[in-house]
């Protein structure tokens, strides 16, 4: 095999396959130049699909809570404008009532 190999690089072997060899030894130089900056390098081509995907996900989480706050700003313009909206909310959620009216409670199960 190492044979093999040192026959690739030696110029005067080329004869008349020198067009073949020559591409072989351009192939080999450029795979090992492809798999240096793909694979080896601090800023390789993994970490940046690695980045890429964590930006598309914070992307998302960011435009799931511009929802959020988009639906909880609209339902405090509704509550401040709308006495009978905060009345009901009140009543509902935190139980208040009116003198006079009759509560009931009941247990959920």
């Amino acid at each position: 095999m190492s044979r093999v190999s040192k026959d690739i690089w030696n110029k005067s072997k080329d004869g008349n396959k020198a067009q073949l060899r020559s591409f072989i030894r351009y192939f080999i130089i450029s795979t090992a130049i492809c798999v240096l900056i793909l694979f080896l390098k601090r800023d390789n081509i993994i970490h940046m699909v690695g980045a890429e995907i964590t930006v598309h996900k914070q992307n998302r989480e960011m435009q799931y809570y511009r929802r959020q706050i988009d639906e909880l700003d609209r339902r405090i313009g509704i509550l401040s404008n709308d006495r009978d909206t905060l009345e009901t909310l009140a009543r509902e959620q935190y139980l208040f009532a009116e003198p006079g009216d009759d509560v009931f409670l009941t247990k959920e199960r």
